[in-house]
C-alpha cells in the first residue's frame, strides 16, 4: 500500500511584484484549500506590514475553500491594524462565490482586475 503525503504536491503558486512604490500585488493561482491556506497566510502577512496597498490577484484561483476564506478575513484585520488598503481581485466563480456566499464580498474591496483595484 502507497501513501502519499497532499503536502508534497503543492496546489498553490504565489508571486509579488511592486508595480509603484507603497503597492504590491500577490499573485495567487491554484487551489486555496486546507493544505495551501498557510503558504497564502504567510505571504500576506508578510506584505501587509509594509503599509500602502497591497492587492490579492485571485483571478488565477481554480478552488477557494473555508481555509482560504479564513486567510482573508486575517489579513482583512491584519489590514487594518496596520493601515494598508487590502484590495482583492476576483473573477472566476471558484472565488467570487465563496466570497458572496459567505458575504465577504460585501466585507472586502473586490474588484474585476488589478487596474480597476488600484484606481488606474
Amino acid at each position: 500500500m502507497t501513501v502519499q503525503d497532499p503536502r508534497a504536491e503543492q496546489t498553490i503558486a504565489l508571486s509579488v511584484r511592486q508595480p509603484a512604490p507603497g503597492v504590491t500585488v500577490l499573485a495567487v493561482s491554484g487551489e486555496v484549500d486546507m493544505v495551501s491556506a498557510p503558504t497564502l497566510r504567510d505571504a500576506l502577512v508578510n506584505g501587509l506590514g509594509d503599509g500602502g496597498t497591497f492587492v490579492v490577484d485571485m483571478t488565477g484561483v481554480t478552488f477557494l475553500g473555508s481555509a482560504g476564506l479564513a486567510v482573508l478575513v486575517e489579513a482583512a484585520r491584519l489590514a487594518q491594524k496596520a493601515e494598508t488598503a487590502l484590495k482583492v481581485v476576483a473573477t472566476a466563480r471558484a472565488v467570487t462565490r465563496p466570497l458572496e456566499a459567505t458575504g465577504l464580498g460585501e466585507v472586502l474591496s473586490v474588484s474585476d482586475s488589478v487596474d480597476t483595484a488600484l484606481g488606474s
